[in-house]
């Protein structure tokens, strides 16, 4: 089986790890924290707001089975990415709405969706996702990976 990685900021990692771990065709998920400036960070250097990093979560695919057009709609369907550095109670650098693409194609891809949806009508707000190459990914702590799974959620309360 040939896999390839996506990487999605939308929020909280604890949901949208949730959303994605349940594709059939995904075979793994690991939340994390890209774009940023300090190496190794931490939840708590994260939160801080200082760093640049984004909360995100790469997802490893089987493309035969799941397209990575389908991840991408998932993703817009799943977060509001009209709201800059917020979703939902969530606020700060950390929570922004980002692809981070790790091929031509999944850039092409991403831009022509988000122009798609932005002239959709569906908001009344301008997309503000960012599409940008895929920076490092340095993985979460242990206690953030399948955070809902280990307590029987399916989602974040909000």
């Amino acid at each position: 089986m040939q896999t390839e990685k996506a990487t999605f900021g939308a929020g909280c990692f604890w949901g949208v790890e949730e959303t994605f771990r349940n594709l059939k065709g995904v075979s793994s998920t690991a939340v994390g924290y890209a774009g940023g400036t300090k190496e190794n960070p931490t939840y708590q250097d994260v939160c801080t707001d200082k760093t640049g990093h984004v909360e995100v979560v790469e997802v490893e695919f089987d493309p035969a089975q799941i397209g990575y057009d389908k991840l991408l709609d998932v993703f817009w369907s799943n977060h509001n990415p009209t709201t800059l550095n917020r979703q939902g109670p969530d606020v700060g650098i950390q929570y922004r709405s980002v692809i981070f693409y790790h091929s031509p194609e999944q850039e092409a891809a991403a831009k022509a969706l988000k122009e798609k949806l932005a002239d959709s009508g569906r908001f009344n707000r301008p997309v503000v996702t960012q599409i940008e190459p895929a920076p490092m990914f340095w993985r979460a702590e242990e206690y953030h990976q399948r955070y809902l799974q280990k307590r029987g959620q399916s989602h974040c309360a909000i």
